[in-house]
């Protein structure tokens, strides 16, 4: 073997004045939500444990420092070539981006783009450079519009992410200067480059990394405290087979859910504190459980009543047993649209990955399972409202921002009965800020297009199954060529309304108005999106029916859409022209109909029901 190299590096020295190439048989880019928004969590807390509001910018200098791995690279000449690692400075890169375009300042833009590409006779050249994601690359930095369709796998999950930065990113940052989390995330991020200077040598340390000796897990490790103190043989033998079976069934969903599963558990039914959000503040019980499960729950054998073999059995055998099949059959409900827990893969489209910890919160060990499912449906209503008032008021929904209240949520709600849950959580939202009515003016913006997409499709399909007709919220929701997407009622085109606006930024503001979308098939916007009302009025009318509710026929021999305007009183009506008075009219419509479907007395009805 050849010489090795292998130096620690800021993001700044690894990306700055440096360019890295793939080979055309690496693998695809794959990262994909979780692994996007765990980076984006991971890296904001770290830099949040830090940061104090009143902070001079040199102050970052002095920050805590994180470490993201290593990349392994193969030196050709002068040219690197990414061995492994590459999902990471992918991810990084769309994060540079991200950040790129949301600073003002040109030197701060500066710093971000030199780590992004370098530019030579006009010309930009991306520091990760891959040729067939050039085109998309542009797209993302400049902000112009790309067409995803026929594309690689790469490209398309390029585009995703970047979408689940935008959407996931914490409200938190973007409201101090975020100059600061730039300047820590390109000098205190710390990655290890290792430099082989031929491919063998690069694989043959690829492969020494990754194949020779397993690391034990935290499972693997809480595994073995607990078996060793079940003292008993046949004791301990079923609590194996039932730990090795929950295992499995866990990772089904993927590598690392049986620790998400036993995180949820654990902190939906032990943790009794969470971290304060100032410097120097130290991590409490659910900090710890989500970092070192396996070493909190031997710290904490007194508060889990863990003293003789029998408690570690009852442990595995019941708690572990019960708590962990409670959590994947949530994790089921959140892929797959499941009656009665509807609510939950409404919460799972929206990444909210705290909920699984709140849905476990109230259940005990000896709940039927009538029981189990109203309790998982109460706490669903309540989050499935919470979160779509957030995003109605242009509040975000991350992690981070909602840690604190979702852990004061289950701590709130932790073993109660599905009534007494649902007068604790009604309360809690009569006394949140977040109202639809607080926001009449709730429109499109550039950072909002998936949940917006997520709430019309929602909306389409209410007024469509409660009118009689079959559910089509997955084709709503579904991707590829037949996928549906948000249609603005007026084409782009200020020229045609100049007699109402008298500037092209007050016609997009009203333009973008919730009341001027509607959710259509791709190929209608591409046929139709450019023509007046006047002229798109008839095609609605073959469209779903909250598209077709502008038409006139839409009002003549349908009894179940009028009988659903019937019971609902809600201000449906047909219109002829659609003007800035047609747009407020319909936006309000809007606003009555998300009032109604997420009407905070659901939750007492999933109580009683």
């Amino acid at each position: 073997m050849k010489e090795i190299l292998g130096k620690a590096k800021t993001i700044r020295e690894l990306l700055g004045g440096a360019k890295y190439s793939i080979d055309y048989y690496q693998r695809e880019y794959r990262w994909q939500t979780k692994q996007m928004t765990e980076l984006i969590e991971d890296l904001t807390s770290k830099f949040l444990e830090a940061h104090e509001v009143d902070d001079e910018r040199g102050a970052v200098e002095h920050y805590g420092h994180y470490f993201l791995g290593s990349i392994i690279i193969s030196d050709r000449e002068g040219q690197k070539f990414i061995i492994d690692g590459q999902q990471r400075l992918t991810s990084l890169t769309l994060l540079l981006i991200y950040l790129h375009r949301q600073v003002e300042d040109d030197e701060e833009k500066k710093q971000l783009a030199d780590l992004i590409f370098s530019q030579k006779y006009g010309k930009r050249s991306f520091n990760l450079d891959v040729p067939e994601r050039t085109p998309c690359m542009e797209s993302l930095y400049t902000g112009l519009p790309y067409d995803s369709g026929d594309q690689s796998e790469s490209v398309v999950n390029i585009l995703a992410r970047f979408d689940d930065i935008e959407e996931h990113f914490p409200d938190e940052l973007k409201q101090i200067s975020l100059a600061f989390f730039a300047d820590w995330l390109i000098e205190n991020v710390h990655l290890v480059e290792i430099t082989a200077y031929s491919d063998e040598d690069a694989y043959t340390i690829f492969e020494t990394m990754n194949d020779r000796g397993l690391s034990l897990t935290p499972t693997d490790m809480l595994k073995g405290y607990l078996l060793a103190n079940i003292t008993e043989t046949d004791a301990r033998n079923q609590a194996s087979k039932v730990w090795r079976e929950r295992v499995a069934e866990c990772q089904q969903f993927g590598k690392e859910e049986d620790a998400d599963a036993i995180k949820a558990w654990l902190r939906s039914q032990h943790s009794r504190k969470i971290r304060e959000r100032k410097r120097d503040a130290k991590p409490e019980d659910f900090d710890l459980i989500g970092t070192e499960f396996h070493r909190w729950i031997r710290d904490q054998e007194e508060l889990l009543g863990l003293s003789k073999s029998v408690d570690f059995a009852r442990f595995i055998q019941r708690d572990f047993k019960f708590y962990t099949a409670q959590y994947l059959r949530a994790r089921e409900a959140g892929v797959t649209l499941t009656s009665g827990l509807e609510a939950i893969h409404f919460n799972a489209q929206h990444n909210f990955t705290l909920q699984y910890p709140v849905l476990l919160a109230p259940l005990l060990p000896d709940d039927s399972d009538a029981n189990i499912l109203r309790k998982f449906r109460v706490v669903s209503t309540y989050l499935d409202i919470l979160i779509t008032r957030r995003v109605w008021n242009w509040r975000n929904i991350d992690y981070s921002t909602l840690q604190y209240a979702m852990f004061t949520v289950l701590r709130d709600i932790r073993g109660k009965s599905a009534i007494d849950v649902a007068e604790v959580l009604t309360t809690r939202l009569a006394d949140e800020k977040e109202t639809f009515s607080g926001n009449d003016r709730f429109a499109l913006h550039g950072m909002n297009g998936r949940p917006i997409h997520r709430l019309l499709a929602r909306m389409t399909d209410h007024v469509e199954t409660h009118s009689g007709m079959a559910s089509h919220y997955a084709e709503y929701m579904a991707t590829g060529k037949k996928r549906y997407e948000i249609e603005h009622i007026w084409a782009n085109h200020a020229d045609r309304h100049t007699d109402e606006f008298n500037h092209p930024s007050d016609f997009s503001a009203m333009r973008n108005r919730i009341g001027g979308l509607l959710l259509l098939p791709k190929s209608f916007n591409a046929s139709y999106g450019d023509l007046k009302y006047e002229e798109k009025l008839p095609h609605y009318h073959g469209q779903n029916l909250l598209a077709r509710s502008l038409h006139p026929t839409c009002y003549e021999n349908n009894p179940g859409f009028l009988r659903f305007i019937q019971e609902t009183g809600l201000p449906f009506k047909p219109l002829a022209s659609f003007k800035s008075n047609e747009m407020k009219e319909r936006s309000e419509l809007y606003l009555k109909l998300a009032e109604h479907i997420w009407n905070p007395q659901r939750i007492m009805e999933a109580a009683t029901a």
